[in-house]
């Protein structure tokens, strides 16, 4: 071998371990994995919020499977972690990277969270996701939430909710005076101002506080889920109006810092799968709630029915006037307010020759 082939083979040798060796941190970044807690406000076990189609661990699992294990999320139900209302706090803190909820638990925190759940007679669930997605929506609830150092996203939604449990009748206005009721966010700001005592329990507290007469009546989900609290037991007349969440929200909470941490692909996966769920839960829902109602009345002897339209009325002038006062309160609050309501003004008039039409003349 002559020394001018000598000298270019070793030449190669050198180039090729210098580009063997720079090459190995391109590698090792592409393929940088991350370990995450999320938390939940729902006991282990939930269905919807915590297991099945939809739920926090399918969440989990989606995001695990679509990158390759680069982000491997471990979940925490209600209690075992934090209790379980103290998700913003722990992820604000770093304590955990999210948290599975609905942001109406945070109103104490910032009023406008409310709207990301759900609003007294607001949008339905393709309202809601036309906001979220197209109207804007999103970008306000990272506004709002910037100032804590997170980011929010939807991941699941119920769909329309059931006004709840009562022990006794419900004909007038002044049957709610006095009424000892477990219902969160704005509704029981709304209630509150027309007489009722309101209480926020989770939900596993819900059933052994209305047996026990600790409460005389109580709102929680729709039909499966109540079902499973047993809440049927405790009460019979159930309200079907559903005024207070026309469409519930589910909120994938993550603490902005980590987020930022994590590479692009990653966060598409994330958001991916969040949206993913928020629309597979509520097609789960639907079966779940439709074939859980009809149990209710047909076997358990529930007496279901809507709200009287005196209630409905009343329930409807509150709910503008907490709005109005909120909105007088927090600029911030009043451009959330704006833009979800300019929304579905247009919606509305959408919906008049669409799902209206649907549901009035095709349906039968």
């Amino acid at each position: 071998m002559t020394s001018t082939r000598r000298s270019l083979l070793g030449q190669a040798s050198v180039a090729a371990a210098a580009g063997t060796a720079l090459g190995f941190p391109m590698i090792a970044r592409a393929q940088q994995s991350f370990n995450w807690k999320m938390t939940s406000a729902y006991p282990k076990g939930s269905p919807f919020y915590m297991d099945g189609p939809g739920s926090a661990t399918d969440l989990a699992k989606r995001i695990a499977d679509m990158s390759g294990g680069r982000l491997k999320i471990q979940v925490f139900g209600a209690g075992e972690l934090i209790p379980a209302f103290e998700g913003f706090d722990a992820v604000r803190a770093g304590t955990v990277e999210m948290n599975h909820a609905n942001s109406y638990f945070w109103t104490g925190k910032t009023f406008a969270a409310q709207y990301f759940t759900a609003v007294p007679f607001g949008l339905n669930f393709q309202g809601m996701n036309g906001w979220l997605y197209d109207g804007g929506g999103i970008d306000l609830w990272n506004e709002v939430y910037a100032p804590f150092g997170m980011v929010a996203m939807p991941c699941g939604n119920t769909g329309v909710q059931m006004t709840g449990w009562f022990k006794k009748e419900i004909k007038s206005v002044a049957d709610l005076k006095g009424l000892k009721m477990r219902i969160p966010g704005l509704a029981g700001k709304v209630y509150a101002n027309l007489g009722v005592d309101v209480k926020v329990l989770p939900g596993g507290e819900i059933f052994p506080a209305l047996e026990r007469g600790v409460i005389d009546a109580a709102e929680f989900v729709g039909p499966f889920q109540d079902r499973r609290l047993g809440l049927q037991k405790a009460a019979k007349y159930y309200y079907t109006t559903g005024w207070h969440e026309s469409a519930t929200v589910s909120e994938l909470l993550i603490n902005k810092a980590a987020w930022d941490k994590l590479p692009k692909d990653v966060q598409a996966i994330v958001s991916n799968a969040a949206a993913a769920c928020n629309v597979i839960s509520e097609g789960w829902c639907q079966k779940a709630n439709s074939e859980a109602m009809e149990d209710l009345v047909k076997n358990q002897k529930v007496i279901a029915k809507p709200l009287p339209d005196s209630v409905i009325a009343a329930l409807r002038a509150e709910t503008a006037k907490v709005l109005a006062e909120a909105v007088a309160k927090d600029p911030l609050v009043k451009k959330v307010h704006d833009s979800y309501m300019g929304f579905k003004a247009k919606y509305d008039r959408w919906v008049e020759v669409s799902e209206e039409q649907y549901h009035t003349k095709v349906r039968g």
